[in-house]
């Protein structure tokens, strides 16, 4: 029963995966961000032979790759059309680095080194990508090249780079949010700011929300026939490419319908404004006094909004 045991034990440790020995300095990175690849190497291959070529392939997914050379070493690179070009400096790139090697040096099995390339992740790089590497040596060689399957472990892996989604950066730049306080009672309130598109393509404000009114609507006070009047702007608020917009009392003005409570000064409120094109984008309103104005000196009178219905 013992040696039945022993046996056992020794079956299920050469099953166990082999620690990976070449991996990434930084394994995780950013959509459409550049990356600097660092591959670790942590020892020789079987017997303790000295490593003397290192080889990495490069997938796709990491574009305009360039390798980092090494004192004593010779550096060799192959190149491959790209599936699908890649602009840079203003220009179609349509192939790159797909295998870069070092080789001609030496490192002792019980030494560490590093291998360096740098890349851009391409804006649609998601999940996991993986980095094939052959790490030859005087006697024999590692093949770091499998890559993981689901329930499945794996003896030599290859280096693996987690790829994450990059945040969608708003075309739409708010700034100077804020509001004014309200009487006890007052189920209407005000929201104001300055807007600029910095994006190539016109975007219109639509609405807006917040926890502490049922909705907000986009307004504009402005004279008509000599009467000032206020109205709802059911389109919305469109800014062309480059433009900016102030939202102030007396103009273009964003209004809080049904209040659940009334604005304190000195309170502040979260809301989401609601973009046609660039979404939903969240901002913060300062509460400032009943009769104050915006806080880079912008208009000082005071907006009655009694009649809002």
């Amino acid at each position: 029963m013992s040696r039945f045991l022993l046996a056992a034990c020794a079956a299920s440790l050469l099953a166990l995966p082999v620690q990976a020995h070449v991996t990434l300095e930084k394994p995780e990175a950013v959509a459409g961000q550049s990356y600097k690849g660092v591959l670790r190497l942590g020892h020789g291959c079987d017997g303790g032979s000295p490593t003397t070529s290192f080889s990495v392939e490069i997938p796709e997914a990491l574009a305009l790759v360039r390798p980092m050379p090494k004192a004593g070493w010779q550096l060799s690179v192959e190149n491959a059309p790209y599936t699908k070009p890649i602009s840079a400096h203003g220009k179609e790139i349509t192939s790159g680095v797909k295998k870069i090697t070092w080789s001609g040096g030496r490192v002792q099995d019980g030494e560490y080194d590093e291998f360096i390339f740098v890349g851009q992740l391409r804006d649609e790089a998601s999940g996991p990508i993986y980095l094939p590497v052959v790490q030859t040596c005087e006697k024999g060689e590692w093949r770091w090249v499998d890559v993981p399957k689901a329930g499945q472990s794996t003896r030599a892996p290859a280096p693996v780079l987690r790829v994450a989604a990059a945040q969608k950066q708003s075309t739409m730049r708010v700034e100077q949010v804020w509001s004014r306080a309200t009487p006890n009672g007052a189920n209407v309130g005000a929201g104001y700011l300055r807007l600029t598109n910095t994006g190539s393509a016109p975007d219109r404000l639509l609405s807006g929300a917040t926890d502490i009114a049922n909705r907000i609507e986009v307004h504009e006070m402005a004279m008509d026939n000599g009467v000032m009047k206020m109205r709802a702007l059911s389109d919305g608020l469109t800014l062309a490419p480059g433009q900016s917009v102030e939202l102030k009392p007396g103009g273009y003005h964003l209004m809080l319908m049904g209040l659940k409570q009334p604005l304190k000064e000195g309170a502040s409120f979260s809301g989401t404004l609601k973009f046609e094109k660039a979404g939903d984008v969240p901002v913060t309103f300062n509460v400032l006094g009943m009769g104050a104005a915006a806080p880079s000196g912008g208009a000082k009178e005071m907006m009655d909004h009694s009649h809002h219905h």
